[in-house]
């Protein structure tokens, strides 16, 4: 972990040594603040950025669509020099992105890809179909799958449907469990398995909590007392599994007999239920190193020189290229080394 974050900080000293020709005004436009996650992406953007040498107009946007598209019309017309967007929607800016590119002002999309417009240049994210993959892939080691003859039950929460990244989380998870659903050895009780059904509108955990609590009632109502059981809550990221996870608790359960509940993003809460036991796992998908990335693509693009790219994908109207972080597998076993020796979190941050 101590790697990674030297390679962070050396993307940003790379960053440093060419802006006397690159520095300018960055738009940082941000879905919102009610993430734990939002706030780290947005303050380490611009930290990074203004360590670069940038002025940087970073505004949230509340999950309001029309919020954000008045934002990104104002830095148009404060003439940011790049415009770094992460939307609420990605296939709802079309027309204010037609407006920046119309002024020559260079769009990366941010983590979530902006689909259905060639308003786009590039694009910073983690490889997000891997996110799942990891998830997916801890549940068949955590019951050896490959090898039981066993039958558990699991159940999915996955996010928001606005989200282009939900998608893909939810399909890496899908596809790698997929074989043991179809084999039985996973059974999914309420049936629950197709996307537009166990999405969760905006990653709210109230609503996944909500979600949880009618599946218990409808199909797990005497999980506690000999009835039938839950063993995996497969949940796309922190802020669902929390809801997940304070549904099961509500219902009675314990560290000691609580399912198997999937995560991402390390939030603060979730690596405290990880080290109480009442959380298996997270995906840690570290901000200042998407944030780097960006920022050295910045400096790049106003250097007019091609970014570096790793990949590319298909926002429905083109082909963006993008550059692809890794994300990395998280649980109790090595939380330590991963969010604390690394400077992500302090040990006072996450302790009870």
């Amino acid at each position: 972990m101590k790697k990674v974050f030297a390679i962070v900080l050396t993307l940003a000293l790379l960053c440093m040594a060419t802006v006397a020709s690159a520095a300018g005004l960055v738009g940082v436009a941000m879905p919102t603040q009610d993430l734990q996650r939002w706030n780290q992406d947005g303050a380490n953007m611009k930290a990074q950025l203004e360590a670069a040498g940038f002025e940087v107009d970073l505004q949230y946007a509340n999950n309001d669509v029309g919020m954000q598209v008045s934002q990104i019309e104002n830095m148009i017309l404060n003439e940011v020099q790049v415009l770094v967007v992460a939307s609420i929607d990605g296939s709802a800016l079309g027309t204010v992105l037609a407006q920046a590119k119309e002024a020559g002002i260079p769009i990366i999309a941010y983590d979530r890809l902006l689909t259905n417009t060639d308003a786009v240049d590039y694009y910073t994210t983690f490889d997000n179909y891997k996110v799942g993959q990891i998830q997916g892939q801890y549940i068949v080691d955590k019951f050896d799958l490959a090898n039981t003859d066993k039958t558990y039950t699991i159940e999915f929460t996955a996010g928001s449907p606005d989200d282009n990244n939900a998608g893909l989380f939810f399909g890496g998870a899908f596809d790698t469990v997929k074989p043991y659903l179809d084999a039985g050895k996973l059974v999914c009780v309420s049936g629950q398995t197709d996307f537009a059904t166990v999405a969760t509108p905006a990653w709210k955990s109230e609503t996944a909590q909500a979600r949880m609590d009618n599946i218990l009632s409808a199909y797990y109502p005497d999980a506690l007392t000999g009835g039938q059981t839950l063993d995996i809550c497969l949940c796309s990221n922190d802020s669902t599994a929390l809801g997940v996870t304070n549904s099961l608790v509500a219902a009675g359960f314990t560290a000691e007999n609580i399912p198997v509940i999937t995560g991402q993003d390390c939030d603060k809460p979730n690596v405290k239920n990880m080290v109480k036991g009442l959380q298996a796992m997270s995906v840690f998908k570290d901000t200042r190193t998407l944030a780097a990335q960006t920022v050295a693509m910045c400096v790049s693009i106003l250097n007019g020189e091609t970014p570096e790219l790793n990949g590319e994908y298909d926002n429905g109207l083109k082909m963006v290229p993008s550059f692809n972080c890794t994300p990395v597998f998280g649980d109790v076993s090595n939380y330590e080394e991963l969010l604390i020796a690394s400077g992500y979190y302090t040990a006072e941050e996450i302790a009870e």
